[in-house]
């Protein structure tokens, strides 16, 4: 059995972050996955929002774990188990994002750059939606259903600021499963349209007078929890 067999079957139950920190040839391997030499860098941020370690540095995130707080996959469960679980989990967001920029653009209260922004973040968005359905199913899973939804749309101003509140909780969202993530190429998926939500809401922030980086120079999680709770209210059934 080759090194890199032996890794994979190690790696099988092992959260995808904590096995390329310790995995140099999986880490190579995922960089060229989602990028190449950009993506390492946005991989080291992307690690330390999310708690990752090395040895080196246990002692120290163990006492930068103490002091923030930790999300979990519980909240994930309900969409179905470990990573089709969390794929679900994010298809039903990407599911109302793309239903609310379409809604939105549909409403006639938008204009101009604000009504051409609204259309291609929700085609984005739909991308989304394609990609998480497709690879939910290339795992053996089913696609988690479309729910209904309904936005408050009264006006450009208003509808804006949803649209930032909703990308930012997006972002979050998905920084908030990246450590319970056992496969490298959801993991890579996952990245890859985090930083799309970073970007949309980073846009809409400052359209509507916002901090870019509302959280700082690291941006924050949300647990699947939290994040349900906050949608709760846009979703009829």
């Amino acid at each position: 059995m080759s090194n890199s067999d032996e890794a994979d079957m190690v790696h099988k139950e092992t959260p995808a972050v904590e096995a390329l920190v310790r995995d140099e040839s999986s880490r190579k391997r995922f960089f060229a996955m989602v990028g190449g030499a950009g993506a390492a860098g946005a991989f080291g941020i992307f690690l330390a929002a999310c708690g990752g370690n090395d040895n080196k540095d246990k002692t120290a995130t163990q006492s930068q774990t103490q002091t923030r707080t930790q999300p979990t996959s519980s909240g994930t469960s309900q969409f179905g188990q470990g990573d089709l679980g969390i794929l679900n989990y994010a298809l039903t967001l990407e599911y109302l994002e793309a239903d609310f920029y379409r809604k939105a653009a549909a409403s006639g209260m938008l204009k101009g750059k604000a009504l051409d922004v609204a259309k291609r973040f929700g085609e984005e968005e739909q991308q989304h939606v394609d990609a998480l359905r497709a690879t939910v199913k290339q795992l053996g899973g089913t696609p988690a259903s479309k729910p209904k939804s309904k936005f408050p749309l009264t006006d450009q101003s208003s509808i804006l600021t949803l649209a930032a509140t909703v990308e930012n909780l997006g972002a979050a969202a998905y920084l908030g499963q990246a450590a319970n993530i056992k496969n490298k190429q959801v993991l890579a998926a996952a990245l890859s349209i985090h930083t799309v939500e970073g970007r949309h809401a980073a846009a809409l922030n400052t359209v509507i007078g916002k901090n870019v980086t509302p959280d700082g120079a690291f941006a924050e999680p949300a647990s699947a929890d939290e994040v349900l709770k906050q949608v709760k209210p846009f979703i009829v059934s």
